[in-house]
């Protein structure tokens, strides 16, 4: 990390995937359409250290390089529990957050969501992390339609709307709901948090 902190270049971090992934592709869990399409994106009962373990050492990490900011992609790794990630954020002054690929776990909890971005509003950072899967739309117009999707997310209070722009959604069968952030909280997520990160404010 000595190159990294001598630059003062943050370095982006995914070191494990939603919960689900590590419990039992069956009935109970609430990806299992996604899991039974990719097998191979389940770590359950494999010689894999467990989602704990991951974040855990993930955090000695952070620990021992407390100049070095780290972007944690994917709301921290654990978007399904934000009073953990809440926790981390506390703790280590060195972490961002981007929510890349995870509105459809944001949006299920609105009202914690909104006091996440709330909170943390200079500690977060936009990002999609999304692919079309199959011939559904042309690339461009499923880029349209997903950017519709985050800014409804974050711009508005609807309720009870896709998160995906797909006929199946990809992660899991459920809607999500907007959290309206105030204008200043918008333009923070939306790009000066990445411009102070990144260096590029004039």
């Amino acid at each position: 990390m000595g190159f990294i902190y001598a630059k003062n270049i943050p370095v982006a971090i995914h070191v494990s995937d939603p919960v689900a992934f590590f419990t039992p592709t069956d009935r109970f869990n609430e990806r299992y359409e996604e899991l039974s399409n990719h097998p191979d994106w389940s770590f359950y009962d494999h010689d894999f250290p467990s989602n704990a373990e991951l974040l855990e050492a993930r955090n000695r990490m952070f620990a021992r390089h407390p100049n070095t900011q780290f972007i944690v992609l994917h709301v921290g790794n654990f978007s399904e529990d934000l009073a953990n990630v809440s926790e981390n954020l506390d703790r280590f002054r060195n972490m961002s957050v981007d929510i890349a690929a995870r509105i459809g776990e944001l949006g299920r909890q609105p009202r914690t969501a909104r006091k996440f971005f709330d909170k943390y509003q200079d500690r977060i950072l936009f990002g999609t992390d999304a692919t079309p899967h199959g011939d559904e739309f042309p690339q461009q117009v499923f880029n349209d339609k997903l950017y519709e999707i985050y800014y409804r997310f974050l711009e508005t209070d609807d309720e009870y709307f896709d998160y995906a722009p797909a006929k199946i959604p990809p992660q899991g069968r459920w809607k999500i709901y907007g959290i309206e952030l105030p204008e200043p909280v918008l333009k923070k997520v939306y790009y000066e948090n990445a411009a102070r990160l990144l260096h590029l404010q004039a």
